[in-house]
């Protein structure tokens, strides 16, 4: 057996991910320890969950983010987790829509949203950034706003005063941190689904 055949028999039962990729999963959130465990970071979080799932490690730099190359059933997606920051966020999104030559309907964004309760989900097939700088920022750099989203629940400020930058950049309570569990399977359960074109039944189970 030649070298060369050795090589091709390694690579025909390796197990990394072949084909083409087919839909970019953003989860958004702030790179750095400090931001761990807080509540915008629920992106970061569940796409970690559904890497965790899939027995992926989503540790490639690549498009100004970690990524990682994945099957759901049979669709190839990228994991995408933007180390831009959260205002800046389109900057990785767009780096990786650009390069798969993907339109913005096989873009899945995964972020944080102060009105939900926390466990709660809600899945939106377009719409505003809502105030959302990191959303805001992918409006702005794509030109669109017409990609599915899955909104994770994190609660309202404790009263109207309070500083909103403080709230997100908060961390969870004991008891909140158990529902962003929960609620970032459903989620996993959720791109299940919305990648395999049943974006209708996603929303039916799942939306609060």
């Amino acid at each position: 057996m030649s070298i060369f055949d050795v090589f091709d028999r390694i690579s025909q039962n390796s197990s990394a991910p072949r084909g083409k990729i087919e839909y970019i999963i953003a989860g958004l959130g702030n790179p750095g320890m400090e931001y761990d465990g807080t509540r915008h970071n629920a992106g970061f979080f569940t796409i970690d969950t559904l890497a965790e799932q899939l027995g992926e490690d989503i540790n490639r730099l690549k498009f100004k983010g970690k990524t990682a190359e994945i099957t759901i059933g049979s669709t190839r997606c990228l994991l995408l987790k933007p180390t831009t920051y959260m205002n800046n966020s389109g900057e990785s999104v767009v780096q990786a829509l650009d390069f798969y030559k993907l339109s913005a309907d096989k873009l899945i964004v995964i972020y944080d949203d102060i009105s939900l309760e926390p466990g709660r989900l809600r899945i939106r097939r377009k719409g505003s950034h809502g105030g959302h700088n990191g959303i805001r920022s992918i409006i702005e750099l794509t030109g669109r706003d017409d990609f599915p989203r899955i909104k994770m629940g994190v609660g309202k400020k404790p009263h109207p005063d309070y500083d909103l930058a403080k709230w997100v950049l908060g961390k969870f309570s004991k008891e909140d941190a158990a529902k962003l569990k929960i609620a970032a399977e459903n989620a996993c359960e959720c791109l299940k689904l919305m990648v395999d074109g049943k974006t209708d039944e996603a929303m039916n189970k799942f939306n609060s």
